[in-house]
């Protein structure tokens, strides 16, 4: 039966007016990053009257973005490795092994979702400098420190999700590799893992992100050395003047390894997001 025409204008105006409420922050960004400073702090025009690229080139030498962003790098690809790695080992235990205190390990990994991130700010201050004076190892204030913190974020989530995906994935495939000679190890790299790429890369892109924009923690666990780009964007707002292009820019180069990385593996992550829904 089709569908009434009034439906599908319905649709169609719909679709545009939600088309037209994304995309105009986006145009508004793209166009301020190249407008001249007095342009963007004066009356709004939805046309640049003089069209430059200088913009893109002061971010550089106006905050040490360059270093910034190296930080924000080893930072997320740190946290996203270990989330991924411990999450793997951890979720294949639970859904293939019974062992004491199993449940309770499970109910309090997706328990600490109920908490506001915020709540942990203060404790980890007070361990990490305890620690430091203790030991003498400085996790505050070190890319160390900030990469610990993000894994308490991550890696629940992480472990949560690869436990429903792996107990998707028939127990056969790990009789059949065990049978075939394959110790729990071999069996979990080769046979297991490989059907759980979508998985697996739905979890990478979760940590990776958490790690890439999160401000809070960053702004508080890091100094001049170690700040990460989330919080160095705030270098562009002085005493005197704020530059609206140059955050724009800024904004805008700092959303591409995401934006590349999330059109790359879309369909990993679509996939990896339903395929533990249903058993």
């Amino acid at each position: 039966m089709a569908a009434p025409r009034s439906f599908l204008w319905t649709r169609r105006i719909f679709l545009t007016l939600l088309t037209g409420f994304v995309l105009l922050p986006v145009y508004v960004m793209v166009s301020s990053s190249l407008k001249p400073l007095q342009d963007v702090t004066g009356k709004f025009r939805w046309l640049p009257s003089e069209l430059t690229i200088r913009p893109y080139i002061d971010i550089w030498s106006t905050v040490p973005l360059a270093k910034y962003f190296v930080n924000s790098l080893i930072v997320a690809g740190a946290a996203t490795v270990c989330s991924v790695v411990i999450a793997v080992f951890s979720a294949y235990a639970v859904s293939r092994y019974d062992f004491p205190g199993k449940r309770v390990f499970s109910v309090t990994v997706l328990s600490t979702q109920m908490f506001p991130g915020i709540l942990f700010l203060l404790p980890l201050f007070l361990i990490y400098v305890n620690i430091g004076n203790a030991t003498g190892i400085a996790l505050f204030g070190s890319r160390g420190g900030l990469i610990l913190t993000y894994l308490t974020f991550s890696l629940p989530f992480s472990i949560w999700m690869l436990i429903g995906y792996f107990d998707s994935v028939p127990r056969d495939l790990d009789e059949a590799a065990l049978v075939d000679g394959c110790g729990p190890l071999r069996a979990l790299f080769q046979v297991v893992v490989p059907a759980a790429i979508p998985g697996i890369v739905a979890v990478a892109v979760y940590a990776f992100m958490t790690a890439w924009g999160e401000v809070l923690f960053a702004s508080v666990m890091t100094n001049e050395t170690t700040r990460t780009l989330a919080v160095g964007l705030q270098g562009y707002s002085t005493l005197n003047d704020v530059y609206w292009n140059q955050i724009m820019a800024a904004s805008l180069v700092v959303s591409v390894p995401v934006v590349a990385g999330f059109l790359l593996l879309q369909r990993y992550l679509v996939a990896g997001l339903t395929a533990g829904a249903v058993k």
